[in-house]
């Protein structure tokens, strides 16, 4: 008859042992194949920890450190930028096509809903550090995120931040707006929950402690400098930790590629429902 601990059941306290080291107590499974694991074995991981096997080239995922967060650049990622830096430049040419496409809250409010979307990918015509500094945090922490959860859940995940950082600025401010900072702070809080998990192992504090020390800067910023719609930030980055915590939640294998993205999709239509509800 087999130990319980090696059939992966939870024992006293909670407790089972690493499927790798069977004298080491542990409460960590990997996301993936649910196998118990010690911290020595478990990898980072947005979607939660992952163990030697799930994590390397026989798995489905790559470990995901401080220094291949970024990586090569992933389609999406890149798709984004692209598209930001083409509106950009015509967003220099062309005063109308900033009137038609910012988020401006009466507007919105008369019906024009899709500038909460559009003003994710416009930015301040005024200073091109905006889209710069954007578009350098997407590059940053996009593409390891896009290969762990997949191109179409990861172009949810943005835009479903975008559209809360939206809503947020939209109930909570008036006036103008444009940027993709609601956008950014969705990924931020995503890779937030996704680390959590791993926050008492060496590799897992450290990442943490960086992503909190650039969070409270950037959540910072709108009390230093003016003209910053806070509003945007705090909604995409709840938006973000949400939809994390909801794909963690998700058992891993077959189908759970759809469930992730039926879930941020899901929570999207029900941000920009409320939106044109409100």
């Amino acid at each position: 008859m087999m130990d319980p601990a090696n059939r992966g059941e939870t024992g006293h306290g909670g407790y089972t042992r690493c499927y790798r080291h069977p004298d080491r107590a542990t409460s960590l499974r990997c996301s993936r194949c649910e196998r118990p694991i010690c911290p020595f074995c478990s990898h980072d991981s947005p979607v939660g920890q992952r163990c030697p096997e799930c994590s390397s080239g026989r798995g489905a995922t790559r470990v995901v450190t401080a220094r291949n967060m970024s990586g090569r650049v992933t389609p999406v990622v890149l798709a984004i930028i692209l598209i930001s830096a083409v509106i950009y430049l015509v967003q220099r040419q062309n005063w109308q096509f900033n009137v038609d496409y910012i988020h401006f809250t009466p507007a919105v409010e008369e019906g024009e809903w899709w500038r909460v979307i559009t003003a994710a990918f416009l930015h301040s015509r005024g200073s091109v550090l905006h889209i710069v500094f954007n578009m350098y945090a997407l590059y940053l922490f996009g593409p390891g995120l896009e290969r762990q959860v997949g191109s179409l859940s990861f172009a949810g995940l943005y835009l479903t931040s975008a559209a809360a950082g939206g809503a947020a600025f939209q109930f909570l401010s008036e006036g103008a707006a444009v940027g993709a900072s609601g956008a950014i702070f969705g990924l931020f809080g995503a890779v937030l929950i996704g680390v959590m998990p791993l926050r008492n192992t060496p590799m897992g504090a450290a990442n943490l402690r960086r992503l909190l020390l650039l969070l409270a800067i950037n959540l910072a910023l709108p009390f230093l400098v003016s003209g910053i719609a806070w509003e945007a930030h705090v909604g995409g980055l709840a938006a973000g930790m949400a939809v994390m915590a909801l794909w963690q939640r998700i058992p891993g294998g077959g189908g759970a590629s759809f469930r992730r993205a039926l879930t941020v999709y899901g929570l999207g239509v029900l941000v920009m429902a409320a939106v044109i509800a409100v």
